[in-house]
């Protein structure tokens, strides 16, 4: 009887040991692999920050006669279609295209996006918001602008 209770303490403590080890494992691997997809630009991540963070499609999208978002034209830059209550001086007319990423090189992008500046250090123009983003997230977002088709209906200046 002594040695069933000492097999089975034996037993549960070393059921008990596998069970944590792989849980842990198992974390560290999702962790890895988490950091893997943030490192490479997860496009996913990239869709969810421009769609519903900052919401670009805003005024990056064509609008249609009633005013919804134009699908066929995603983020391909667009006419603004806000105006200040008071003149502000230097505000943007359009909104440059953003699918497939075709106005600026990576560099660029990222500085816009993790420095608040424009492609070229230049103060951005409003009513462009001003980002200072972490790197993985201007990556993935990157990564999700690159993803998409370019246009060729809608200028990009």
């Amino acid at each position: 009887m002594k040695i069933s209770v000492i097999a089975f303490v034996l037993l549960m403590v070393s059921a008990f040991s596998w069970w944590t080890g792989t849980k842990s494992t198992m974390a560290v691997q999702s962790k890895t692999k988490n950091e893997q997809a943030y490192a490479s630009g997860d496009v996913e991540r990239g869709r969810y920050l421009v769609e519903e963070v900052a919401k670009c499609t805003e005024c990056h999208t064509p609008r249609g006669e009633r005013g919804e978002l134009k699908k066929e034209t995603w983020l391909q830059g667009a006419p603004i279609w806000i105006m200040p209550v008071k003149k502000i001086p230097n505000w943007a007319d359009r909104a440059p295209a953003l699918a497939g990423f075709p106005s600026f090189t990576e560099a660029q992008g990222e500085r816009v996006l993790e420095q608040g500046t424009g492609p070229e250090g230049e103060d951005l123009r409003p009513p462009m918001h001003i980002y200072h983003m972490k790197h993985v997230d201007a990556k993935a977002i990157i990564a999700y602008l690159r993803s998409l088709r370019a246009g060729n209906s809608v200028s990009s200046q």
